[in-house]
This record gives C-alpha cells, sequence and structure tokens, in this order.
C-alpha cells in the first residue's frame, strides 16, 4: 500500500466512529447494506422532533422546525457523498417512486426510442417498477435484462435508457459508471444508476461519470431507519426540462396557490411528490452528523480491507462456501457474498450465535462491512463462529431451515 493511500486510509479514527452507533452487546453486525444500525443521536433527534417540534409547535413546525426545507437540505448533504452539487438531489417518498421517476422521465426524453437495457444483477424492485410503467404507457417499451457482463454490448441506437444498479445488491459486484454511462451518451441513450448499496459505501461522482439521473436508498449505510425515504439526483443540465410523470403537489411550482393545474416546480424541486416523513428525515438528519465529518475515501480503503481479510479467512477457515463476489476489491461494493448449498440454515444459525448478516435465494449467505462501526476483531470473530457453524453443522437442526418472510 502507497504512503499516500495510508495517509488517506488514516484520516479517520474509525474506533470514535463506531463509539457513534448502538450496537447490541454479543453482536456482530454484517446487515448495514441491508439495514444500518442505530446511530446513538438517533433516538434524541426523533424525540425532539416529536416532542418540541410536533408536540409544542404542531402545525407550525413545518416553518419554523423546517420540515418543508428538508427534503432539499438533507439533499444536499447527501449529495456531498454521491458527488452531485447542490441543489440536484431531493428526499422524499421510497426508492420504487424514485426508480418510477426517473425511469418515467428518461423514456419521455427519448420518445423515439424503445429499449430500457438493466441487467439480471440489478435489483427486482427496479425490474418491476419498469414492468409495471412499460403496461402502463402501452407504447410499446421494451425491458432488456442481459448479464451484467454484457450491458456494455447491448448498448445501441434502440435504447432510451440504461437502469442499472451500481453495486450488485446479491454478489456486490460493481458496474463502471464511468464507461457505461459514457457509452450510453454515445449511443443517444440515457443513464440512470440506482445508488441503494453505493451511498456511503464508496466514492461516487454522478458529475464526473456524466450521470443523468440516480436514486438512492437512506435506510442502508446512511442510517435512517427502516422505512427512510429515498433519493433522487437529476442531472443540472436536465432539471429545469425534465418533466416528472408523478405530479404531486409538493412538486408544484406553487404548492401554496392551489391551481388546479400542474405547473412543475424549479429544479430539483419538481422531482418532489408526497408530503416528507418528518420523523424519519429527523433520525437521517442525526446520522449525516456523523457522515458530514467522514472521509468517504478513507471508508473505502478500510472496507476493502476489512473485506480483504474476511475473504482470506473464510476461505480459509469455512469449506464448502464459494466466494460469489468478484475476487478483485477494485471490482465489488463493501459487502462480500459466499454461496453455500445450506446457505439459508446457516445465516440463521450464525444469527443465533450473535453475527448477523442475511440470506438471498438462491443459496447466498451476504455479509456488509461498514467501517463506521465494523473492524478487525468483528471480523476475526465473525469467522470463527461462522467457522464453527460449517465445520459443525450446526444449522442442521429444524428451527433454523424454516423460511422466515424477510431473509
Amino acid at each position: 500500500m502507497s504512503a499516500a493511500t495510508t495517509t488517506d486510509r488514516d484520516s479517520m479514527d474509525f474506533a470514535k466512529t463506531k463509539a457513534l452507533f448502538h450496537l447490541p452487546d454479543g453482536v456482530i453486525y454484517l446487515d448495514g447494506n441491508s439495514l444500518g444500525p442505530l446511530p446513538r443521536s438517533a433516538a434524541a433527534r426523533v424525540t425532539k422532533a416529536v416532542t418540541e417540534e410536533w408536540g409544542e409547535m404542531l402545525i407550525t413546525g413545518w416553518n419554523k422546525a423546517g420540515w418543508m426545507a428538508q427534503p432539499a437540505a438533507l439533499g444536499d448533504r447527501i449529495g456531498r457523498l454521491i458527488g452531485a452539487p447542490n441543489g440536484s438531489v431531493v428526499l422524499g417518498d421510497t426508492l420504487s417512486i424514485k426508480v418510477y421517476q426517473a425511469l418515467a422521465s428518461a423514456l419521455e426524453m427519448r420518445p423515439d426510442r424503445k429499449v430500457i437495457l438493466s441487467d439480471s444483477g440489478n435489483f427486482p424492485t427496479d425490474l418491476y417498477m419498469a414492468e409495471g410503467l412499460i403496461r402502463s404507457l402501452a407504447q410499446g417499451h421494451e425491458l432488456r435484462v442481459v448479464a451484467p457482463e454484457e450491458v456494455a454490448a447491448n448498448i445501441n441506437d434502440k435504447v432510451a435508457a440504461t437502469m442499472l444498479t451500481e453495486v450488485d445488491y446479491r454478489t456486490g459486484r460493481l458496474h463502471d459508471m464511468v464507461s457505461l454511462t459514457a457509452k450510453a451518451h454515445a449511443a443517444g441513450a440515457l443513464a440512470i444508476w440506482d445508488l441503494a448499496h453505493s451511498a456511503g459505501a464508496l466514492p461516487v461522482d454522478l458529475t464526473a461519470a456524466k450521470a443523468d439521473f440516480a436514486v438512492g436508498c437512506t435506510y442502508k449505510y446512511l442510517n435512517s431507519g427502516p422505512g427512510g425515504p429515498a433519493f433522487i439526483y437529476v442531472a443540472p443540465a436536465h432539471a429545469d426540462t425534465v418533466r416528472p410523470a408523478l405530479s404531486g403537489w409538493l412538486g408544484h411550482e406553487a404548492p401554496f396557490a392551489f391551481d388546479l393545474d400542474y405547473r412543475p416546480g424549479h429544479g430539483i424541486e419538481r422531482m418532489r411528490v408526497g408530503t416528507p416523513p418528518v420523523l424519519q428525515m429527523a433520525a437521517l438528519d442525526a446520522s449525516m452528523d456523523i457522515w458530514d465529518r467522514a472521509d468517504i475515501q478513507a471508508v473505502r480503503l478500510k472496507s476493502i480491507e476489512l473485506t480483504e481479510l474476511f475473504i482470506e479467512l473464510v476461505e480459509r477457515d469455512c469449506p464448502g462456501l464459494t466466494l460469489a463476489s468478484p475476487r478483485d476489491p477494485a471490482n465489488r461494493g463493501s459487502q462480500v457474498s459466499f454461496h453455500f448449498a445450506e446457505g439459508y440454515a446457516a445465516m440463521q444459525a450464525l444469527i443465533a450465535r450473535g453475527v448477523i448478516g442475511d440470506f438471498r435465494a438462491p443459496d447466498v449467505m451476504r455479509f456488509g462491512f461498514t467501517p463506521l462501526y465494523i473492524d478487525e476483531e468483528d471480523v476475526r470473530g465473525a469467522v470463527r463462529i461462522l467457522a464453527d457453524v460449517v465445520r459443525n453443522d450446526l444449522w442442521d437442526r429444524p428451527e433454523y431451515k424454516t423460511r422466515a418472510r424477510v431473509t
């Protein structure tokens, strides 16, 4: 490792950031790529929003507490992590809604093209939203799904938009945003990126990549809590001309004029739809206090160290597990996945022993590594328990084989 890289990595005190999160005693939490843990300050911040703002201010909190401005203010703070300029990111609604917004707007910008290009590593909800939109439009659009490594070869002059998740949710495979966006533009297509497993996990530069749209959630690496709001980015070049398919009240140019006809708001404000989730934004606000002080480059370098160590130890000590993630850390996000025939049961056995990861069908055991609260001791402890579970068939119990609704 070069001296410069070492300096970058050591620019953060991860022991201090770990102390900023509530982590239950006896638990090694390797599932922050699915739901981030609770920032210690979040409970007080949400309580303040409930008692001092909602409780004492009542409806005046929209102005006095700045509730109405929070989606844009928090969007700017997230923008710092994803290479987006101020005024190009806004929060609200769910990730599925934001996917729909971005895709519908992109298709309207390319009316002479009918192909939406995605890949089989995309999260299913993105594909479902595309399928539903195609049915509603009934204009002959096609969702073309190819293998991740075949995306570049399938970008052509029939593609209206590429719709890709930068980090594959199942394996952690990392797309090359810069090259694929450039290829889409060269073919006259638009590029939509889902950053659900990127924002807060690795450096993203939407401006440098010249992405047209990006969406993401905040309850994973950004720690806003279950059901936290999603965000959407629109490139400044499109912001004042793109038409939002979901023309909600809060995306209106003047919501409190109560016009009967819709006029889109200015810039990114037009991508707002419904009432912002004030209490959830309070939790995100607390988490962003941590992220405002974080160096995302240092986070990335440390996550590579942790994932490399994890792979090395699992392959040494855990027979039967086969690496599902790319071996080169430059080609994966901040998670590591392994194939294991009894992966679901083994994960339940792990969770019972205090190591929390998750399972993705058909046979993938998935582990997330967030240096803000995961360290080398956690990695070594997790592998010791995993090795015990696998070597001694501790997963082979009926209670571990019964599938729960959430895996």
